[in-house]
């Protein structure tokens, strides 16, 4: 039997300067804890100084272990932020394992704790950092685990660091209660330093991210009042008074304390979790606004946003809203509240306001913010989160001048939920104060108008939007479904009849449903919402498209039109009307609109594709090529771009090409058997005998189920067979297809053009 005790001694070997480590040179030995002694060394490679934690012996028994260990630690270098110390590499050495990680000269925050009091503003400078250091890796799913002034480091020029993220969870030590200052961590719950752990912790719970923001408030109560909320005793005793002891007011130690800080501090330090800030974001913003209103005791920070306004801050994206509800299925409240504040910021015409396209692309990004806003090509963001705990809302939101990244203000809201669009309404408000936006007085009004909501009725119509930007069958059906839902719960919603309208005629314009069947439905529910509300762009805009499907082109541009005035920052509203604009062949009017459309929306693959059917309508076909294939960059499998490839090659000449473009967008749209006989005819007798097997296919195909006349009538004439194009044509315009208010444009048609049944369809359709 082996004698040894069951947790022996981890031995921790021992380097003295000059010794060397792999690559790495040991300068002298700057720290020691229980994960280890950490080194100065140099890296030889790379000629930098850097920090080498040498693990105790034992640590990582055998090959499994070390493997998830190096994976893990992969994983916490892959942190990148201006108040987390880099994990560089892993590695072992003659049975030693060590981690290299970025050396940080200057001192612990344990040891300015020991010679200096900080004042609150010191105190709170170094939170926010603190704050934002943690959120950074919380995005990222690592939990520190560990946090307390020993592992925060201050460099020279006053930046807070903080140091071993995550190696809590990598270096598991025997027992829970070895004694208070001991690195605790049998599973990853008991993980941690006692008297900074938190109470879920002692419980046998889990941590997550409250858990470090429970030990960031001890960390700020020391820094504040220069000790400990609970002394330290005894494990046991001092475990029992984490667990059930109320923390001594801040201002009973400290009185010049404010009340806004202890507040701030009090609130990390809640027994339950769920009583405590649910991120880190949100207390970087509760912190940011102790010194923000103040005017002597944050004259730097004054300093700064005057400096920031003198740059006029003339464009903004609202960035996803994180959901903090601690529960997935609540995305679409998230997206749904982000989308809420980009609606009521377009109303402005001062500024430009991303839209929400381009901007979703960045959920769950970690893209720093000065990348986004170069990519977005804005001044500023708008950052926040969003928790929702029953029937109330909790909404925090920050803006952030992109290239000097300056706080410029930050709010946090507690609402009830029935108050959220009022709440997104203060937000807008607040933003364009900050940004000295001019407010005319129609949309100080617009602002103002924002109404309490039914919640049953709110929650089905976010649900339905989220739906709805799916934009397929079965997501346009759910979306159809949680709209009515909305409208039956409140059936004075204009935003539930809007919605309504949306689905039928997206159903329509996609070819989902018969454009005779999906319009009307569609127009009864546009009429029935302005008549709630006039002012509803998204109404007006529906309105528009439906116009469109009438043939009532001088109608649709003022439904168009009508949209910007109400909302100029929309760029589908800027689209629509280009579109209708070129299609009416007034190319200087889409010129504006399509540029505008680009500038709020740059990452919308939608609007990328038709541009570049714009383009091949001008007969700008390298360009159009350009385009369209940047769009399929995005969306490789999107049909339209491959479409309109098919037409822009065939007019360069290019048939191979075009007969490629032409099986590849059958096969995107899930049609193998006309994608087949393209490519064989083709084989078999060139371009025209594959278009003209495929058109005789769809044709023979149209009288058992239901086929796009225009899809028959474009491979007709790609066949250059004018006589069954024009019949196909004929049939298109009888069922009121969308794209016959393209035929006087689109160069698919262009051989048809002086034909006079031809002419004669232009001239029913006022072309």
């Amino acid at each position: 039997m082996d004698p040894s005790p069951r947790f022996p001694p981890k031995v921790v070997e021992q380097f003295g300067p000059g010794e060397v480590l792999g690559h790495y040179r040991i300068a002298d030995k700057i720290g020691a804890g229980g994960m280890g002694e950490v080194y100065r060394a140099r890296d030889e490679h790379l000629g930098r100084d850097v920090a080498i934690k040498v693990l105790p012996t034992g640590t990582l028994a055998d090959h499994p272990t070390r493997k998830r260990f190096r994976q893990e630690a992969d994983a916490l270098s892959k942190l990148n932020h201006p108040n987390i110390a880099t994990i560089y590499d892993f590695d072992t050495q003659a049975g030693v394992d060590f981690l290299v990680m970025e050396y940080i000269p200057g001192e612990a925050l344990s040891d300015k704790l020991c010679q200096e009091h900080l004042s609150e503003k010191e105190v709170v400078r170094l939170g926010e950092q603190l704050a934002e250091g943690l959120a950074a890796a919380h995005e990222q799913g690592v939990i520190h685990r560990d946090l307390k002034p020993g592992n925060l480091r201050m460099t020279r020029d006053g930046r807070l660091k903080i140091l071993d993220f995550g190696l809590a969870k990598l270096v598991r030590r025997p027992s829970p209660m070895a004694d208070t200052e001991s690195s605790l961590d049998t599973t990853e719950v008991f993980a941690g330093t006692l008297p900074y752990m938190a109470p879920e912790q002692l419980r046998g719970a889990a941590g997550d991210v409250r858990t470090d923001i429970y030990s960031a408030g001890i960390v700020l109560y020391e820094l504040a009042t220069g000790r400990l909320p609970f002394p330290e005793k005894l494990p046991t005793a001092l475990s029992d008074d984490i667990l059930h002891q109320a923390v001594p007011p801040l201002g009973r130690l400290r009185p010049e304390l404010s009340s806004r800080f202890e507040e701030i501090v009090l609130k990390c330090l809640e027994k339950e979790a769920e009583n405590r800030y649910q991120s880190a974001k949100e207390l970087a913003v509760d912190l940011r606004r102790v010194t923000l209103p103040a005017s002597t005791a944050s004259a730097g920070v004054a300093a700064a946003r005057k400096r920031t306004r003198s740059r006029r801050i003339r464009s903004v994206a609202v960035l996803p809203l994180s959901n903090f509800s601690r529960d997935p299925e609540q995305e679409y409240f998230a997206d749904g509240m982000t989308e809420a504040l980009i609606c009521d910021l377009a109303k402005l015409r001062g500024v430009k306001i991303t839209s929400r396209t381009s901007v979703m692309r960045y959920k769950g990004s970690a893209t720093p913010l000065p990348q986004i806003a170069d990519e977005l090509n804005v001044d500023a963001v708008v950052e926040g989160s969003v928790m929702r705990v029953g029937r109330r809302v909790r909404i925090t939101a920050q803006l952030i001048h992109a290239a000097s990244d300056t706080h410029l203000w930050a709010e946090s809201y507690d609402r009830e939920f029935e108050d959220v669009l009022l709440v997104q309404s203060d937000i807008a408000r607040a933003i364009a104060r900050e940004i000295q936006v001019a407010i005319t007085p129609e949309e100080a009004k617009r602002l103002s108008t924002a109404r309490r909501v039914n919640p049953e009725a709110y929650e089905a119509y976010l649900k339905g939007r989220f739906y709805w930007y799916k934009l397929s069958r079965e997501h346009l059906d759910t979306a159809l479904k949680y709209f009515e839902i909305s409208q039956e719960r409140d059936h004075l919603d204009p935003l539930a009849y809007a919605g309504i309208a949306w689905v039928w005629a997206s159903r329509g314009d996609c070819g989902l449903v018969p454009p005779r069947e999906a319009f009307p439905m569609a127009k009864a529910a546009a009429l029935r919402a302005l008549e709630l509300d006039d002012s509803l762009a998204e109404a007006h805009l529906s309105l528009g498209m439906i116009r469109t499907y009438g043939w009532e082109w001088d109608e649709a541009a003022k439904e168009y039109q009508r949209a910007i005035e109400l909302m100029p920052n929309s760029a589908e509203a800027h689209f629509f009307l280009s579109d209708l604009l070129l299609s009416r062949q007034r190319v200087d009017e889409w010129k504006t609109h399509i540029e505008r459309t680009l500038e709020l929306d740059p990452l919308n693959f939608f609007f990328q594709c038709f541009y570049g059917w714009h383009l091949s309508y001008l007969c700008r076909y390298d360009e159009a090529i350009l385009e369209l294939r940047k769009a399929l960059k995005t969306e490789p499998n999107l049909p339209a771009a491959h479409l309109r490839l098919w037409g822009a090659f065939c007019k360069k000449g290019m048939y191979e090409e075009a007969v490629a473009e032409a099986k590849t967008f059958f096969e995107v749209s899930g049609d193998q058997e006309i994608a087949q006989l393209l490519q064989c005819g083709y084989a078999r007798g060139g371009y025209v005998e594959g278009m003209r097997l495929a058109a005789e296919k769809l044709n023979e195909r149209s009288h058992l189920t239901y086929v796009q006349p225009t899809q028959i009538a474009r491979l007709y004439a790609h066949a250059g067979d004018g006589d069954h194009a024009l019949e196909w044509l004929e049939k298109a315009y009888t069922e009121r297809l969308p794209a016959m208010v393209h035929l006087g444009v689109d160069p698919d048609w262009s051989s048809l053009r002086s034909e006079p049944r031809f002419q004669d369809l232009m001239r029913r359709l006022n072309l």
